[in-house]
């Protein structure tokens, strides 16, 4: 069969004729070609590199184990090829020879080079360990780690064959071009499967052998498409062909290569050839494949325009899976401000139904009612007459006259019973939270390692010192308002503890003090306190000490339900727990990346913006 023509430096998207002229002339020489607007392209993608690495996906939603596994990749393609070729664009084309079990691989590297070089049972039993032959001049090129530099290098031996490279220089490969014989694609191995897309990632052409019996199958078209994605050269060797078949099976195969976008791929024809003693095939039965190498080898204009068509492709679909990993990282704002929303929520209303109970004189019942009856010396009276203004006037005489029980009881009464409901609003909220995130995916393994639906064991006493705290600045409320030297004189004859007890039932009888006497014992009970203090300062006064106090309590309770939330919130990543602003307010994130040069040099460029650099530098690869 003839021998195709090796590409030519045709213009093609993100191809072009001047730059492959002006390819540098020193080798490891990074930043020669520079992309408008972005610099470095180098830079660019080490930027890339590590903004991939650095991809953190917490959250457990459908699709992030395979939005893992693909960063993880992107990261290997941009060490292994991506990186190092821009770097060296002129370096030698790395040709690897893939295909399925039994497919003939290692037999046809053998007859390019033109003896056994890859022996079974010699350097590698069963194809797992790749080998990569050059011509002796290009050593240098490949025993550092230009290319596929997380496979260590092994001259003359066998090393690990997941995690090493076997070079072999051998005068028979042409200059210019080096063969990578690698694992089976469909290998019943993990590892051989993985290293084998690995090898085929840091390819700039692929030779990708089949047979007349199994060139329809699934796994290597899979390959294929994706070839066809990146747009990069392929070669096809159809091997072992049945003779008579030939332009039968060819033209079958061709015809499935144009329909999936490869009609441009070389396509070599192997007919089933009996093997001689060192199980090597007939030299004409790969002359053809071995001219078409020699040839692109001789031509630098075909070389570059090969790595830069496969460059320009593999930038590409980088920046495509750039755009993915962005829909991923939105994806998971969007999951952790929603768990984020449920924490606060069920935190906010827990707050709003504590202070509900300091509003509607729920407080004002039991052990608070009876030591408050029994401080102001009305106990009995109140629990037997009916609600009139005179005996109202009376009630707020005898108060101001009498002995009152010590007010500490009704100070302790009321924190114990403001304590009891503050823990258990909490506690509820704890609870709410758990488990609205155990019902959801994203929320339900940031539960584990602890019982968040627990409050936490300080919880209690940090209660108990706001509302102590609390009763003291109503102390100095109290004091504040007593400055004069009437209302001072009043105060001090019953006590500022006294009249500060009396706030606190005022507080918890209504949202702005009583207004009659219609609302039962324990609005009675409120309405000496607030007579007592509206004696003692003013009506307008009492007002505003009530809101004032009220105020300073629900900053109290707030705090205490934000800082318990944040078992929860701190769990979350950093940008979810926070609700980016800009995530709320739906700001494009396709904007230019260049609108904004002077945060860029702040901040870290996004995915997005990154994607869109990495089609630029595509472009003008």
């Amino acid at each position: 069969m003839s021998s195709p023509t090796p590409p030519r430096p045709t213009r093609r998207p993100g191809i072009q004729d001047e730059t492959v002229r002006r390819a540098p002339a020193r080798p490891e020489s990074p930043g020669h070609d520079r992309v408008p607007d972005d610099g470095d392209p180098v830079a660019l993608l080490r930027t890339t590199r590590d903004a991939v690495a650095g991809l953190t996906l917490p959250l457990d939603l459908p699709d992030v184990p395979r939005t893992r596994a693909a960063a993880a990749d992107a990261v290997t393609q941009l060490d292994d090829y991506i990186i190092p070729r821009f770097a060296s664009l002129h370096a030698p084309l790395l040709a690897v020879v893939g295909g399925s079990t039994g497919a003939g691989k290692s037999t046809l590297v053998n007859g390019i080079a033109g003896h056994p070089v890859t022996r079974a049972g010699a350097i590698r039993p069963t194809t797992r360990q790749p080998i990569l032959l050059h011509h002796p001049s290009d050593e240098h090129w490949f025993t550092g780690r230009r290319v596929l530099g997380s496979l260590a290098r092994v001259r003359g031996g066998q090393g690990d064959a997941s995690n090493s490279l076997v070079l072999v220089g051998d005068p028979a490969i042409p200059a210019g071009i080096a063969l990578l014989d690698a694992p089976d694609i469909d290998s019943v191995s993990d590892e051989n499967r993985r290293l084998a897309g690995q090898l085929l990632s840091a390819a700039d052409l692929w030779l990708f052998v089949t047979t007349a019996n199994r060139y329809a199958d699934a796994v290597p078209w899979d390959l294929l498409l994706d070839a066809a994605g990146r747009d990069i050269t392929v070669a096809v060797v159809l091997d072992r062909v049945p003779a008579g078949v030939e332009d039968e099976v060819a033209a079958d195969l061709r015809r499935m290569l144009t329909e999936q976008g490869l009609g441009e791929s070389a396509l070599f024809v192997v007919p089933e050839t009996r093997l001689d003693e060192a199980a090597m095939l007939p030299a004409a039965a790969v002359a053809p494949i071995r001219g078409w190498l020699t040839e692109i080898s001789r031509d630098a204009q075909s070389r570059a325009a090969i790595s830069r068509r496969t460059l320009g492709g593999a930038v590409r679909a980088l920046a495509t899976r750039m755009d993915t990993l962005a829909e991923a990282q939105q994806d998971q704002r969007v999951a952790a401000a929603r768990l984020a929303d449920d924490v606060r929520g069920a935190y906010a209303r827990a707050a709003d139904l504590a202070m509900d109970s300091t509003r509607d004189g729920s407080l004002l019942r039991g052990e608070v009612l009876a030591r408050w009856q029994d401080f102001v010396g009305t106990g009995e009276f109140f629990r037997s007459i009916e609600t009139n203004l005179n005996r109202v006037r009376d009630r707020v005489g005898a108060f101001l006259r009498g002995e009152p029980a010590p007010v500490a009881q009704v100070e302790n009464a009321i924190e114990t019973g403001l304590h009891a409901v503050i823990v258990a609003q909490a506690a509820r909220a704890a609870e709410a939270s758990f488990d609205l995130w155990r019902s959801d995916a994203a929320g339900r393994s940031l539960t584990e390692g602890g019982d968040l639906s627990r409050l936490p064991a300080g919880f209690s006493d940090e209660v108990a010192q706001q509302i102590r705290q609390w009763q003291g600045d109503l102390l100095d409320l109290v004091s504040d308002q007593g400055a004069g030297k009437r209302r001072k004189a009043r105060a001090l004859s019953w006590g500022i503890n006294g009249v500060a007890v009396a706030l606190m039932v005022v507080v918890f009888a209504s949202t702005a003090g009583l207004t009659g006497l219609e609302v039962g014992i324990a609005g009675g009970s409120a309405v000496v306190g607030q007579k007592a203090l509206e004696t003692l300062f003013g009506q307008d006064a009492v007002l505003e000490l009530t809101a004032l106090a009220r105020t300073n309590l629900q900053e109290r309770v707030a705090a205490l339900f934000a800082r318990d939330s944040r078992r929860f919130l701190d769990r979350l990543p950093d940008d979810g727990a926070t609700a980016h602003a800009e995530d709320r307010a739906g700001v494009d994130r396709d904007r230019d990346a260049d609108a904004d040069a002077d945060a860029d040099a702040v901040t870290a460029p996004s995915m997005a913006e990154l994607a869109v650099r990495l089609r630029r530098l595509a472009d003008a690869a």
